[in-house]
Protein backbone atom coordinates (compact mmCIF):
# COMPACT_ATOMS: atom_id res chain seq x y z
CA UNK A 1 0.00 0.00 0.00
CA UNK A 2 2.63 2.53 1.05
CA UNK A 3 6.38 1.87 -0.14
CA UNK A 4 8.57 5.05 0.64
CA UNK A 5 12.14 5.66 1.09
CA UNK A 6 15.51 3.66 0.11
CA UNK A 7 16.23 0.53 2.04
CA UNK A 8 19.39 0.64 3.79
CA UNK A 9 22.25 -2.22 4.94
CA UNK A 10 21.46 -2.99 8.45
CA UNK A 11 18.47 -0.81 9.85
CA UNK A 12 16.95 -0.23 13.12
CA UNK A 13 13.90 -1.16 12.79
CA UNK A 14 10.20 0.23 14.59
CA UNK A 15 7.32 -2.55 13.49
CA UNK A 16 3.88 -2.18 14.34
CA UNK A 17 0.38 -3.71 13.26
CA UNK A 18 -3.13 -2.03 13.47
CA UNK A 19 -6.41 -2.89 13.11
CA UNK A 20 -8.47 -0.78 10.20
CA UNK A 21 -11.88 -0.59 9.16
CA UNK A 22 -11.39 -1.82 5.43
CA UNK A 23 -13.72 1.32 4.37
CA UNK A 24 -10.81 3.12 5.58
CA UNK A 25 -7.65 2.68 3.62
CA UNK A 26 -7.65 5.52 1.64
CA UNK A 27 -7.85 7.69 4.52
CA UNK A 28 -5.42 5.25 6.58
CA UNK A 29 -2.81 5.50 3.10
CA UNK A 30 -3.51 9.35 3.49
CA UNK A 31 -2.21 9.40 6.90
CA UNK A 32 0.49 7.10 6.13
CA UNK A 33 1.70 9.13 3.49
CA UNK A 34 1.37 12.63 5.81
CA UNK A 35 3.54 10.71 8.12
CA UNK A 36 6.06 9.69 5.63
CA UNK A 37 6.86 13.07 5.03
CA UNK A 38 7.59 14.47 8.76
CA UNK A 39 9.43 11.00 9.63
CA UNK A 40 11.65 11.24 6.50
CA UNK A 41 13.08 15.37 7.75
CA UNK A 42 13.96 13.47 11.03
CA UNK A 43 16.26 10.68 9.55
CA UNK A 44 14.12 7.85 8.49
CA UNK A 45 15.50 5.92 5.65
CA UNK A 46 11.94 4.00 4.79
CA UNK A 47 8.81 3.01 5.32
CA UNK A 48 5.90 0.26 4.42
CA UNK A 49 3.01 0.02 4.98
CA UNK A 50 1.19 -3.27 4.42
CA UNK A 51 -3.00 -3.75 3.85
CA UNK A 52 -3.57 -7.64 4.80
CA UNK A 53 -4.09 -9.65 1.34
CA UNK A 54 -3.33 -13.04 2.77
CA UNK A 55 -3.90 -13.41 6.99
CA UNK A 56 -5.04 -16.15 8.86
CA UNK A 57 -7.34 -17.21 11.83
CA UNK A 58 -4.75 -19.13 14.43
CA UNK A 59 -6.08 -21.69 16.95
CA UNK A 60 -4.05 -20.47 19.26
CA UNK A 61 -2.26 -16.84 18.33
CA UNK A 62 -2.87 -14.66 15.34
CA UNK A 63 -2.41 -10.99 14.00
CA UNK A 64 -6.02 -10.54 14.88
CA UNK A 65 -5.96 -11.55 18.58
CA UNK A 66 -2.54 -9.29 19.32
CA UNK A 67 -4.75 -6.10 17.96
CA UNK A 68 -8.09 -7.63 19.49
CA UNK A 69 -9.83 -6.84 15.51
CA UNK A 70 -13.19 -6.48 15.35
CA UNK A 71 -15.92 -7.83 12.93
CA UNK A 72 -15.19 -5.78 9.71
CA UNK A 73 -11.24 -4.79 10.67
CA UNK A 74 -8.54 -5.71 8.56
CA UNK A 75 -4.70 -5.50 10.04
CA UNK A 76 -2.34 -3.56 8.71
CA UNK A 77 1.85 -4.46 8.86
CA UNK A 78 3.67 -1.92 8.91
CA UNK A 79 7.53 -1.17 9.27
CA UNK A 80 9.85 1.94 9.28
CA UNK A 81 13.54 1.66 8.57
CA UNK A 82 16.11 4.14 10.91
CA UNK A 83 19.66 4.72 10.23
CA UNK A 84 20.67 3.43 14.18
CA UNK A 85 18.63 2.80 17.32
CA UNK A 86 20.17 6.35 17.77
CA UNK A 87 18.70 8.35 14.92
CA UNK A 88 15.32 6.83 15.77
CA UNK A 89 15.34 7.91 19.52
CA UNK A 90 16.66 11.33 18.74
CA UNK A 91 13.42 11.52 16.21
CA UNK A 92 10.70 11.28 18.09
CA UNK A 93 10.52 14.23 20.51
CA UNK A 94 11.93 16.44 17.33
CA UNK A 95 8.71 14.73 15.21
CA UNK A 96 6.77 15.55 18.25
CA UNK A 97 7.54 18.82 18.34
CA UNK A 98 7.14 19.52 14.52
CA UNK A 99 3.85 21.75 13.82
CA UNK A 100 2.75 19.47 11.43
CA UNK A 101 2.16 17.13 13.88
CA UNK A 102 -0.90 18.73 15.08
CA UNK A 103 -2.95 17.91 12.03
CA UNK A 104 -3.11 14.69 13.00
CA UNK A 105 -5.06 16.31 16.04
CA UNK A 106 -7.21 17.55 14.29
CA UNK A 107 -8.60 15.02 11.74
CA UNK A 108 -10.18 11.70 13.40
CA UNK A 109 -7.84 8.78 12.70
CA UNK A 110 -8.30 5.80 10.83
CA UNK A 111 -7.97 3.36 13.05
CA UNK A 112 -7.81 2.81 16.83
CA UNK A 113 -4.50 3.56 18.02
CA UNK A 114 -5.28 2.01 21.70
CA UNK A 115 -5.01 -1.55 19.58
CA UNK A 116 -1.83 -0.78 17.88
CA UNK A 117 1.14 -2.87 18.77
CA UNK A 118 4.49 -1.96 18.06
CA UNK A 119 7.85 -2.56 19.38
CA UNK A 120 11.56 -1.40 17.84
CA UNK A 121 14.20 -4.23 16.56
CA UNK A 122 17.60 -4.43 15.99
CA UNK A 123 18.86 -6.58 12.94
CA UNK A 124 19.64 -10.25 13.45
CA UNK A 125 19.70 -11.59 10.02
CA UNK A 126 19.22 -9.51 7.14
CA UNK A 127 19.24 -11.57 3.39
CA UNK A 128 19.90 -8.80 0.90
CA UNK A 129 17.98 -9.00 -2.43
CA UNK A 130 18.52 -10.29 -5.66
CA UNK A 131 17.64 -8.86 -8.80
CA UNK A 132 14.62 -10.38 -10.45
CA UNK A 133 15.95 -13.53 -13.25
CA UNK A 134 19.40 -13.09 -11.40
Amino acid sequence: MVDEGTAIDAPYVQGFIVPVPEGNQAAYRKAAIDMWEIMKDYGAKRVVEAWQDDVSHGKQTDFFRSVKAEQGEIVVFSFIEWESREACDGAHEKMMQDERMKGFEDEKPPFDGKRMVYGSFAPVVELTKQPVGA
